[in-house]
């Protein structure tokens, strides 16, 4: 059995990895999320974290660690949609709405295009420019590309439009390259795992920079929501994120000719208050999205994962929950996202944004996440061998078991 200890000394709070999907009630006993009908279709099993990363601790409280529905006690159901997993909070307030196994594991495909964003936009001048080489164009065939050439001369801002409007892979690794130092790529995607850690979503493990399939890859609804909350806290983001079109140049050495692309994301066109988002599929993840709005000054954002196309696409299905979550009174919450660095500044930083060790897992929430020191062991003034033994025997008797 592993067991970790983060802390052992006088004055200080015990935190004990606890595995996100562990079952203290099973899925079978979780109140099941609303299902839209959806075509059959043969779906791989859920990733899984490789033995590389450790066991990860339930993050945002303990109504969020079920495999079932989530929602505030009272409210009206949330709307059914073909998606495995999703999480509807407030970006402003990081006050979680609801969800539906918002801690599940799933295959992010283009929604880590955000994650790359959320690392790489502070780093890189949007004014610079770039060459892209031919290792940038070394992307599956047949997947997204926005038609950037080898050799072309683009402004970095115009290779993140081409990412973020029309998911260009190639883009991605040329933004990843840039931001990777002296290692390129491969650099950039460990700043993204970094990234990721930092902002508290402890679920998320980048292999590629663009979210092509890579083994050992994987994300959570409620990793995303945190991934999406930094990428529109930064203003720059904003502004791509709603941009309907530009123009990508031409390459007079390349004798390629300029052209226009467009938005993919199709809430930015047809949802009244949209702020943007991002569009993702692979025939693994399935569809994926992440998108974000604003209502009488509420700002809300929705992550899904393991979507079908129909009879909603995803964008359609995000906007469905985020419908349902405006409609929600302001003080709804059954969670909340923690704030970057929260979990990594100290051991006892986050006492509330973590399910206590041995704390039984909801089969389904309906009420709000409780939150505090009510749900953390205080340990003081004791010995580390009085608290590895405390630790031990409710391990022992509450032993829990990864997804």
């Amino acid at each position: 059995m592993r067991t970790a200890l983060l802390a052992a000394t006088a004055s200080a709070v015990l935190l004990a990895p606890t595995p996100v999907a562990a079952a203290g009630a099973s899925a079978a006993s979780a109140v099941r999320c609303p299902r839209a009908p959806a075509p059959g279709v043969s779906r791989p099993p859920r990733p899984s974290p490789p033995p590389a990363v450790p066991e990860q601790r339930v993050v945002g409280g303990a109504g969020l660690d079920t495999t079932g529905l989530v929602t505030p006690a009272g409210v009206v159901a949330p709307p059914g949609v073909s998606a495995t997993s999703w999480l509807v909070a407030d970006l402003d307030s990081g006050q979680v709405l609801g969800g539906c196994g918002p801690h599940e594991y799933g295959t992010p495909a283009s929604v880590q295009k955000l994650l790359l964003a959320a690392t790489m936009l502070p780093r890189l001048d949007p004014e610079q420019t770039v060459t892209v080489t031919e290792d940038d164009m070394n992307i599956e065939p047949g997947s997204s590309a926005v038609g950037l050439v080898a050799g072309g001369r683009y402004s970095i801002e115009t290779v993140w439009l081409g990412l973020l409007l029309n998911s260009g892979n190639e883009a991605a690794n040329v933004l990843a390259r840039l931001g990777g130092g002296a290692d390129g790529a491969a650099g950039g995607v460990r700043a993204m795992n970094e990234q990721a850690h930092r902002l508290g979503a402890l679920q998320t493990h980048a292999v590629t920079p663009s979210g092509l399939d890579g083994r050992g890859q994987f994300t959570s609804a409620y990793d995303l929501a945190l991934i999406a909350r930094a990428c529109f806290a930064e203003p720059t983001f904003r502004r791509y994120a709603l941009t309907e079109q530009t123009q990508i140049p031409a390459q007079p050495a390349q004798r390629t000719k300029g052209f226009e692309i467009q938005n993919e994301n199709q809430l930015v066109y047809r949802y009244p208050g949209a702020l943007g988002g991002k569009t993702g599929f692979t025939d693994l993840a399935r569809h994926t999205y992440v998108g974000a709005a604003e209502r009488d000054g509420r700002r809300l954002v929705v992550a899904l994962l393991g979507a079908e196309s129909t009879p909603m696409r995803g964008w359609e299905q995000g906007a469905t929950l985020l419908d349902w979550g405006f409609t929600l009174p302001r003080d709804a919450t059954v969670g909340r996202l923690v704030e970057p660095g929260e979990l990594t500044a100290t051991p006892s930083a986050a006492p509330s944004a973590l399910v206590a060790p041995g704390a039984p897992r909801p089969a389904a929430a309906s009420g709000p996440t409780r939150t505090g020191s009510g749900w953390l062991w205080s340990v003081a003034a004791v010995s580390a061998a009085g608290v590895v033994m405390l630790l031990g025997g409710l391990l022992w008797r509450r032993r829990r078991r990864l997804p």
